[in-house]
């Protein structure tokens, strides 16, 4: 690639709105490609999935919040089975205690265990190879209605259930498992998958779940070996999934139902979930009015076809077959195998080289120069979140975005972009446009390797940008001008289409706090993009006098043009995104009540305490676990609060054995109102713990445990402790109703709850020395 050829094509003007033209239908095709589809009337036909008609399943359960063990949950379930049973099936209630998965930490301290009561329902195959599972959970966090996490996923089941029984029959059983303490521990996924006989033998689990209120059903979480899978998944009629989701996914400590089918060894799988509008997670707005309807239809339309695909499959043949690298482009899924990661990323950086052995004049600096807008434009996207949060300090109180986050990408991708190309006006003319090519595709190329080491399934972003880039950069400078352009808007086509759709998705699984990751990808499209973008320039690098004077004040335009768009994103993002009634701005607030000496305090996991909340708070924040061991080391700012009539737990000492300096204890641990759940943590060595019919593993002083949804008549507890002398207990409970509560001044309008797991918590604790 010679200046020459990418400076001076012939009608030069032409050739740029050619460019142009093409990379904006071709950026426009790739975002509508991971857009949901519309929704289906409630009058299509039976035998597809209709969004209308599972939005009112998520009307009748997300009525009101409905914890797991809560009377409202029992409603839900009990509307599951009802409906089950008028398709014509017979929903069984899978009823036992589990406790959470290894490796997971429980929302209030401990082992987490739970009553859990799963629905179960079969839908019977007619030559029955083995089992799809189609799995969402019906409990929701405890002060949130639940509309989309996961009445998308329960009414998406309904729905697809109803339309499997309306048209032919799958080859496969698909059971439908509704499970319930997912919000709490998890639970009632693991108890399906540890316990029920239809999970034996395992097979193919569907997951299905929402982080937020709209966007694209993403595909963003497999198990191990997923070629297969992944095949299946592309005949979908609407696939959006990437395989650097799902590298992402396993570095996150997050986890959902699909966690527990994904770590047996009995089960492959697919997760899949929209994120986009996650200001309403686990909080009152998760109504079903913040549904976008489309996103349930993309849910439903995917999650049936899937239903039929897998229904019809022989899935004694579905063997792990290696982890595949996939990525949407307009139209389909493009897949390949995971070994072709290390070949393409070595590829592309031989591709690179040659063309840096072609250009050589000033390429080294020029490697060097590239790393400016790769680092600038992270550290100033996150730089004008930090301000924004100024601006509007209620933004850091947010789960994971604003409300109406859009005008900030925006932003934040045209500040990439005007760091790109006022680096580009700054240093074409000195170290030459070829030069500065060849620097940027040597970090793609780069990239693509390390992340063949590090993440292989996100290779690809950086990998095949640089390839194609490379190759239509080598083959320019063998043609004529004219062909010159056109081979190179060919070879732009490939980063448009891959990194765009990226940088669409990664906003909202990322959030505004970590801006910075978008900025990255967006840097990576703009290097990728220089060939072409030279194309665009005003003049040729090499022009003198007044004629680079020109040249250089109409180069400096899109950057000015990119530059004000970012600040008038910003602004416009600042007046759309206003806090009232319908978006509140979030606070944490939760009452602990100590029955041991009757006192009470106000406490929060605000770091900067909004007006509201600052009323009830005094101090800097410390750790409760004097008051709270369940909360460990957490620390908490508090203020003290007027004690109220609560009763504490009760635990009872019903047996007694000693054998030298340990005692096996039998324990009923009993809470005197309604809970959601109670924790009990012991000070002495646990040698062994049993709980109703579960052994636990026990644990140094200070062991304890949380159950959820704690059953009517208490836990029997058998413990058998290392301690000569008496043992000291510390119980606790906790229900979710703060406007009861002595001394609290309701929200007024604007001002609403965080979705945290503590939030509204009202705790109760004593200490019983036995």
């Amino acid at each position: 690639m010679r200046d020459s050829a990418l400076s001076r094509p012939a009608h030069r003007g032409l050739a740029a709105a050619a460019v142009l033209a093409v990379l904006v239908l071709a950026g426009l095709a790739a975002v509508r490609s991971v857009q949901p589809p519309a929704a289906r009337p409630a009058t299509d036909a039976a035998g597809e999935f209709s969004a209308e008609r599972a939005f009112e399943t998520v009307r009748t359960i997300a009525a009101t919040p409905h914890p797991a063990g809560s009377p409202a949950g029992d409603r839900v379930r009990d509307h599951l089975i009802t409906t089950l049973t008028s398709l014509g099936l017979s929903p069984e209630v899978q009823d036992v205690v589990s406790e959470q998965g290894a490796g997971l930490s429980s929302s209030a301290g401990g082992t987490g265990l739970a009553r859990v009561r799963n629905v179960v329902a079969v839908i019977p195959g007619t030559a029955s190879t083995g089992r799809v599972f189609l799995v969402a959970h019906y409990d929701s966090a405890q002060v949130a209605p639940g509309a989309n996490d996961d009445g998308a996923g329960t009414s998406t089941i309904l729905e697809t259930a109803r339309a499997l029984i309306a048209g032919e029959r799958p080859r496969n059983d698909v059971v439908l498992v509704l499970t319930d303490a997912e919000e709490a521990c998890l639970c009632g996924a693991k108890a399906f998958v540890e316990q029920h006989p239809l999970a034996r033998n395992g097979g193919v689990a569907l997951n299905l779940e929402a982080r937020g209120s709209s966007g694209p059903a993403i595909m963003f979480e497999t198990s191990a070996g997923n070629a297969r899978l992944v095949e299946t998944y592309a005949k979908t009629p609407y696939p959006v999934g990437t395989s650097f989701a799902v590298e992402i996914y396993r570095l996150l400590p997050n986890d959902t139902d699909f966690t527990p089918f994904r770590e047996s060894a009995l089960f492959q799988g697919l997760n899949t979930a929209y994120i986009d509008g996650a200001a309403v997670y686990h909080a009152p707005t998760d109504k079903p009015e913040s549904m976008d309807r489309d996103s349930l239809q993309h849910h439903g339309a995917n999650a049936l076809a899937l239903a039929r695909e897998f229904g019809a499959l022989d899935l004694r043949e579905l063997k792990e077959s290696g982890d595949a690298t996939y990525f949407p482009v307009p139209g389909l899924l493009v897949r390949y195998p995971g070994g072709l990661v290390w070949p393409l990323a070595l590829l592309a950086l031989v591709a690179v080289a040659a063309l840096g052995w072609v250009v050589r004049r000033r390429v080294a600096g020029a490697i060097g120069l590239a790393l400016l807008p790769i680092i600038a434009a992270p550290v100033l996207a996150q730089g004008l979140w930090a301000l924004l949060k100024l601006v509007r300090p209620e933004y850091a109180g947010l789960p994971i975005d604003p409300y109406r986050p859009m005008w900030y990408r925006l932003a934040v991708i045209a500040l990439s972009a005007a760091i790109v190309l006022s680096w580009y006006a700054l240093l074409r003319r000195r170290i030459g446009p070829a030069a500065m090519a060849v620097g940027g595709l040597t970090w793609l190329a780069v990239f693509g390797v390390g992340l063949a080491a590090l993440a292989p399934g996100g290779s690809y972003l950086a990998a095949l940008p640089a390839l194609s880039v490379a190759v239509s950069a080598l083959i320019a400078t063998r043609v004529g001008a004219k062909t010159a352009v056109a081979v190179l808007i060919v070879g732009a086509l490939i980063p448009t289409v891959i990194l765009l759709p990226t940088v669409v998705m990664l906003f909202p699984a990322l959030g505004m706090p970590m801006a910075g990751v978008g900025a990255f990808l967006t840097v990576l499209l703009g290097l990728s993009l220089l060939p072409v973008l030279d194309l665009l320039h005003p003049a040729p690098s090499g022009a003198r006098g007044m004629e680079a004077l020109k040249a250089r004040r109409l180069g400096a335009v899109p950057t000015l043009v990119a530059a004000v768009a970012a600040l008038g994103c910003t602004v416009t993002g600042l007046v759309v995104d206003r806090f009232d009634a319908e978006h509140p701005s979030l606070t944490h607030l939760m009452y602990a009540l100590d029955a041991d000496n009757g006192t009470a305090r106000w406490l929060s996991e605000e770091t900067n305490p909004q007006e509201w909340t600052a009323q009830y708070l005094d101090g800097d924040p410390a750790t409760v676990t004097d008051t709270l061991p369940a909360f460990g080391a957490e620390e908490l700012r508090s203020g003290p609060a007027q004690a109220a009539t609560l009763p504490a737990p009760a635990l009872t000492l019903l047996s007694d054995d000693r054998a030298g300096d340990e005692r096996t204890m039998r324990l009923r641990l009993d809470p005197q109102r309604a809970v959601r759940f109670t924790t009990l943590h012991v000070s002495a060595e646990v040698v062994s713990a049993r709980i109703g019919s579960r052994t636990l593993e026990g644990g140094p002083s200070g062991w304890g445990f949380v159950f959820h949804a704690p059953p009517d008549e208490g836990i029997e507890i058998s413990l058998t402790v290392r301690s000569a002398g008496p043992v000291t207990f510390r119980a606790m409970d906790g229900s979710d109703d703060l406007s009861a509560l002595p001394g609290f001044q309701p929200r007024p309008p604007g001002v609403g709850v965080l979705g945290s797991h503590s939030s509204e918590l009202v705790a109760v604790a004593k200490t019983y020395t036995l």
